[in-house]
């Protein structure tokens, strides 16, 4: 009777440890820090198609999104996927394609996370040398790999309520383990 004892003890702490590391799993997924795989190479140079990156949630809800952030959202096209992208403009920001060069507010877009000699097509809801305005609320983004991205130049603005977080952390392969660089534009 008192192995009995011991083992209904053994298990109940087992039990009581498991609800508890899986309170704190759904906890930090759901409001701190997510991850996904990145699929496709739309994002080259900047991820590899099948590296993992961690995904800060909070920084969406309760901090700022600017240029060059790089974030994860719900993807336009098919509610089931989400997509990963670098934001290029924010609300007011006016965007215009032309000559293979991305303009914001009429400067020229330094593109140093770029591919040297990648050009940048336009799109269908954004045509070559035709400037939108971000509406307030939305963004504007691009994949880094101009040529081989489904972006806000075929589909158009991405609301914030769709933008999930920002993306900090490639944690796999651990061979690839770095920060992400958001660079400023």
């Amino acid at each position: 009777m008192n192995i009995l004892r011991k083992i209904y003890y053994i298990l109940f702490d087992l039990v009581q440890t498991l609800v508890i590391a899986g309170a704190i799993f759904v906890v930090i997924y759901a409001f701190l820090f997510r991850p996904y795989q990145v699929n496709g190479r739309s994002m080259d140079p900047t991820f590899e198609n099948g590296e993992y990156v961690l995904t800060n949630l909070i920084d969406v809800r309760f901090g700022k999104i600017t240029r060059g952030d790089i974030v994860v959202f719900n993807a336009p096209v098919d509610k089931e996927k989400d997509y990963i992208k670098r934001v290029i403009g924010i609300p007011g920001d006016k965007v215009k394609v032309s000559d293979g060069n991305v303009y914001i507010n009429g400067n020229k877009l330094n593109q140093v996370f770029l591919t040297p000699n990648l050009v940048t097509n336009p799109g269908t809801f954004l045509s070559e040398n035709h400037e939108i305005e971000v509406p307030s609320g939305y963004y504007f983004v691009m994949g880094d790999n101009r040529g081989a991205s489904s972006d806000s130049r075929e589909w158009g603005f991405v609301s914030k309520e769709e933008i999930i977080g920002k993306s900090f952390l490639v944690y796999f392969p651990l061979n690839h383990f770095r920060i992400v660089s958001h660079e400023k534009l």
